[in-house]
């Protein structure tokens, strides 16, 4: 039976070449047009590729604060972040498929600190949701450097480094923004700060004597950066009006999984995994903050483990 398909698949597979090679040659043929002149074939070609400026929107916020589009370089800053995430399509496309595994864990912790929704954007535009790390040594979905993340009691050995950990980096990011924002007394000011750092915010209040994010002159990073968070919500929250059409089945569902808490010391992760019905590459997956083989005891601290629920590997719904 499988050589009878295997003969059944290697014939479909030299069809398909043939196909494919015969396609390319028409192609060829059909671009390289005998007497078409220059003008022609490139009028031909603008007849099916065709690339759109984008309107922009006529009220916008951000936290709950008004945006000043009204201003001339607001209204261009904005569009700049527009055009490249709707033009970055693969870009925008994982934006889209990680945000619905990882918003779910994301927004309880925002609304639970008292955090405006919006700021979930920040660990998308900082590392796409990935557990990167930047050339400055920044870790994690948030992007906290290492002192920074200490500083904000966030646990960083050779063994665990909460920054990987979403749940307590969030937690984390949290108090950050609030303390920022009691300070400013706006959200837009408490990203620049998570952004540029307060020491060198400061400098620039100083220096300009303004404290209006959006009419500060700021390294440009950070004068990109919360148009880079309301380009990001506007494409997530309206992806058809940007050109996007994704199905809830092409989404990255969140994981399924249970908890465990463990009391350290846990001498070969390997092993633990194994007892616990899995294997280390889907614990480390779950819980990146583990960064070695061992899981010494420090101090009596207890930690909560996530680990594979059932259905951990199921395919998502076939919905439309």
């Amino acid at each position: 039976m499988r050589k009878h398909l295997s003969i059944i698949g290697k014939s479909l597979l030299m069809a398909l070449l043939i196909g494919a090679g015969a396609a390319c040659i028409q192609v060829f043929t059909f671009s390289t047009s005998a007497g078409e002149s220059d003008v022609d074939h490139q009028l031909r070609f603008n007849e099916g590729y065709k690339i759109f400026s984008l309107n922009l929107p006529t009220n916008l916020d951000f936290c709950g604060e008004h945006v000043p589009l009204e201003q001339l370089d607001v209204r261009e800053r904005l569009d700049r972040e527009l055009l490249v995430n709707t033009y970055w399509q693969s870009n925008s496309l994982l934006a889209h498929k990680r945000a619905n595994r990882w918003f779910p864990v994301i927004e309880p912790i925002l609304k639970r600190e008292g955090v405006p929704d919006d700021m979930k954007y920040i660990p998308l535009i900082e590392s796409g949701l990935t557990n990167v790390t930047s050339p400055a040594g920044a870790v994690g979905f948030w992007q906290f450097m290492k002192e920074t993340a200490m500083a904000e009691s966030l646990e960083v050995n050779n063994e665990v480094d909460e920054r990987y950990n979403l749940v307590r980096s969030t937690e984390a990011a949290c108090k950050h923004l609030k303390e920022a924002y009691a300070r400013y007394g706006s959200w837009a000011m408490a990203a620049a700060t998570f952004n540029l750092g307060r020491g060198n915010l400061e400098r620039q209040i100083g220096r300009q004597k303004e404290t209006n994010y959006f009419n500060l002159l700021l390294p440009e990073e950070t004068s990109r950066y919360v148009f880079r968070i309301l380009a990001m919500k506007a494409i997530i929250s309206d992806p058809a009006r940007y050109g996007f059409h994704l199905r809830k089945k092409d989404l990255y569902a969140p994981y399924k999984t249970r908890t465990l808490e463990i009391a350290p010391p846990v001498e070969d992760l390997n092993a633990f995994a194994e007892r616990q019905g899995t294997n280390y590459k889907l614990l480390k997956l779950l819980n990146p903050w583990l960064r070695d083989n061992t899981l010494s005891d420090h101090g009596g601290k207890k930690y909560t483990i996530l680990l594979p629920a059932e259905g951990f590997n199921d395919m998502p719904a076939d919905d439309e």
